[in-house]
């Protein structure tokens, strides 16, 4: 029984490798290759070959912003998790998540709006590069529209990924129309793993800068 046990580091080859095979002749573009791949092998859903949209130049865009020490701000604990900040920290930027800080509850409260809203709101006043990756609140992609339109908030870029089924669609398509860098997975389908994927399939195109 033990012959037949993958070794750990050899488990994400393999998966890889299934992953090609079960393409078959099916050409992916070469720019975006790497990143549908991880969202596959995140999700074991082979729909996004076809449902990721990319913005003209959005991965060099994200890649740039990364080495010049971006923060990325999430909408849930788990995408902040899931993302590596090795390379991240490395470039000088922080990996943040504010959807659990007091001062954003107490607002959102106050105001009758979503902890998520808020949140976008208090990466606005960051004072920095910023690129979003939302897998979990279409208000947080609304929220990013709106101040974008204000002139309050120029993202550097947004994954725009949620999942679910109230104003999932329609948040994308607007943050697709906003004219910001954006990954989007079209359609219902979506959440903070795929959110993260995306950021580390980007991030491990770039050399590992000693801290």
């Amino acid at each position: 029984m033990e012959s037949n046990i993958i070794k750990p580091e050899m488990i994400e080859a393999r998966s890889f490798e299934i992953i090609g095979e079960e393409l078959g002749d099916r050409k992916l573009d070469p720019r975006y290759e790497l990143i549908i791949k991880r969202c596959i092998h995140t999700s074991a859903d082979f729909e996004y070959a076809d449902s990721l949209y990319f913005a003209d130049g959005v991965v060099e865009i994200i890649k740039d912003a990364i080495t010049s020490g971006a923060c990325i701000v999430t909408d849930t604990r788990m995408a902040q998790a899931g993302i590596n900040k090795r390379r991240i920290e490395a470039y000088g930027g922080e990996v943040l998540c504010f959807i659990g800080d007091e001062d954003v509850a107490a607002e959102a409260k106050s105001r009758g709006v979503t902890r998520s809203m808020v949140s976008m709101e208090k990466a606005s006043r960051l004072g920095r590069p910023v690129i979003f990756a939302i897998g979990n609140a279409p208000t947080a992609l609304m929220s990013i529209c709106a101040l974008k339109k204000q002139g309050i908030l120029t993202p550097a870029a947004v994954v725009g990924v949620p999942v679910g089924f109230v104003n999932v669609c329609e948040s994308k398509e607007e943050l697709i129309e906003s004219g910001i860098p954006c990954i989007v997975a079209r359609g219902r389908k979506g959440g903070s793993n795929i959110a993260a994927a995306i950021i580390n399939a980007i991030q491990y195109q770039l050399p590992l800068k000693k801290l």
